[in-house]
């Protein structure tokens, strides 16, 4: 990078006419083949959903879906995938996309965030202990054509934003 050259990164949302770049990063980036639904699911959570763009060039995304809490009108936030190309990890993609996220669970007074990680995937793991994830449960089996099958649920309880009088 040249001296004084400020690169940007920027996130936008997912709409009908650039869900194939998701779909495009996905098949990148991740071993599971991903549904209509999860489709769906992801433009339904609106602006739970970015795609990243360093420099112009989509090389990121995260996509989530929102859920009613068992037995309460409560919503919780799960994280279907996080993912950056590899030339372009450490930049602060991941992390600008996911406090976007964070940011939107304390906006909205959303006070749980959760997700599934291969337990191999210690990259992963490290990158979500450092928001103060924690593994609160390990599934056997979860994952049908990759190995090894299991995974860890990283949760997140995020305590609402102040309001402001």
């Amino acid at each position: 990078m040249g001296v004084g050259r400020e690169v940007s990164i920027s996130l936008d949302d997912v709409r009908d006419k650039n869900i194939m770049q998701l779909k495009k990063l996905n098949i990148a980036l991740f071993p599971v083949r991903y549904n209509d639904k999860y489709y769906a699911d992801a433009l339904a959570s609106a602006e739970f959903t970015k795609l990243a763009y360093y420099s112009d060039i989509c090389v990121g995304a995260i996509a989530c879906r929102l859920e009613k809490k068992e037995g309460g009108g409560q919503v919780r936030v799960y994280i279907m995938t996080l993912g950056v190309l590899a030339p372009y990890r450490g930049l602060g993609i991941g992390t600008k996309l996911l406090n976007h996220v964070l940011d939107l669970c304390s906006k909205q007074n959303i006070s749980e965030v959760y997700l599934h990680v291969q337990t191999n995937n210690e990259d992963a793991i490290n990158f979500y202990k450092k928001f103060e994830f924690e593994i609160t449960e390990t599934i056997q089996n979860y994952y049908t054509n990759i190995t090894p099958p299991d995974c860890y649920v990283l949760t997140r309880h995020i305590a609402p934003s102040p309001t402001k009088k």
